[in-house]
């Protein structure tokens, strides 16, 4: 095996290490937040890699955090099934609010607008049954007096972090999946020209449909984890147009178009959070949102690649002008040896 090839697993087997070399509680909860950000952000590039940006993912996360706390708390369904139904919410609002935006060809702006509606539309009936979810106060899933691994409620730091990784990586193989797929070709094909990808065959309302409703159930499977993590959720902090354009933010600062940009766009939103949060204390909040706007319009303007991105084409780039020059060496390098042996 050759270099390239054992770097994943070194890297994956020192992931798994990292809970039983180093049990600091705040530093595995900061790992925590960022493997279950970066599974939501990934869940975002899902879509907007392709051209479709959505600014709804807010309110499938929060579908997915409160029906999950929701069933638990009022009719005692273990997350383990109350997850799944979370899924499938998020997934019914997404076919009902897409399917008529690429039936009847809604893209664009007009798509964008759509799925703010959606995110504030979420928002707003959280806000409004206080009597269920809590309102703006925010809701508490109930401690379990039995099974800690029935009520997916764990007190280990240690089990949440292997959990969120578990997570995080599925989410890095569904993006690969999507990305050596026939539908990658597809979609590319459809958000160049969409009357041009249906004259080549290409079923543009299924298709469009399809990747959509693969980041709702990621997006939605990212607000169960969440709140089952961190044990209280409020709508400012799952749902809503906030946690939308953070997504957004996250995804193009790291990598719209490589599949660990969404990674590092985590490791900096969640860094910036925390740097703020112990440097300012309350003096801070709603900083890490003028910052996440600022820094937003400086990288589409100067890395509309991202960080990762950019350091990979220009890696690229390096790679390409060196070969032009070893290639040129080898007629030098082939004759002189054709001279050592004929002599």
């Amino acid at each position: 095996m050759t270099a390239r090839q054992i770097a994943p697993w070194i890297a994956g087997a020192a992931l798994i290490a990292v809970p039983f070399v180093h049990r600091d509680a705040y530093h595995l909860h900061i790992l925590i937040l960022i493997l279950i950000w970066a599974f939501a952000y990934t869940s975002w590039s899902m879509m907007g890699r392709f051209g479709l940006v959505s600014l709804g993912h807010g309110g499938f996360m929060g579908v997915g955090a409160y029906v999950t706390a929701l069933l638990w708390n009022h009719l005692g369904v273990s997350p383990w099934l109350g997850i799944p139904l979370a899924m499938l919410a998020a997934a019914v609002l997404a076919v009902i609010v897409a399917y008529p935006c690429f039936r009847f060809r809604i893209t664009g702006h007009y798509f964008v607008l759509v799925t703010l509606a959606l995110s504030g539309i979420v928002l707003q009936v959280i806000t409004a049954t206080r009597n269920y979810t809590g309102g703006s106060l925010g809701y508490t899933p109930d401690r379990t007096r039995g099974s800690q691994l029935w009520a997916l409620q764990f007190d280990d730091k240690a089990v949440w972090y292997l959990i969120a990784l578990g997570i995080w990586a599925a989410g890095l193989l569904v993006w690969r999946w999507v990305d050596r797929s026939m539908d990658r070709y597809a979609l590319e094909a459809i958000s160049e020209d969409e009357d041009a990808a249906a004259a080549a065959g290409v079923n543009v309302t299924w298709e469009k449909l399809k990747i959509t409703v693969i980041s709702a159930l990621m997006t939605a499977l990212a607000g169960a984890l969440y709140c089952q993590y961190q044990m209280f959720i409020s709508p400012d902090t799952v749902s809503g147009i906030a946690i939308s354009l953070q997504m957004v933010f996250a995804v193009i600062v790291g990598g719209l178009y490589v599949m660990l940009g969404p990674t590092v766009g985590a490791i900096i939103t969640i860094m910036l959070a925390e740097v703020l949060r112990i440097g300012f204390g309350t003096k801070a909040v709603g900083w890490d949102n003028l910052v996440y706007g600022v820094l937003l319009v400086v990288f589409i303007i100067f890395l509309p690649k991202g960080i990762l991105g950019s350091i990979l084409d220009r890696l690229k780039t390096r790679r390409e002008t060196r070969a032009p020059a070893i290639l040129a060496g080898e007629p030098k390098q082939s004759t002189a040896v054709r001279a050592e042996v004929a002599r």
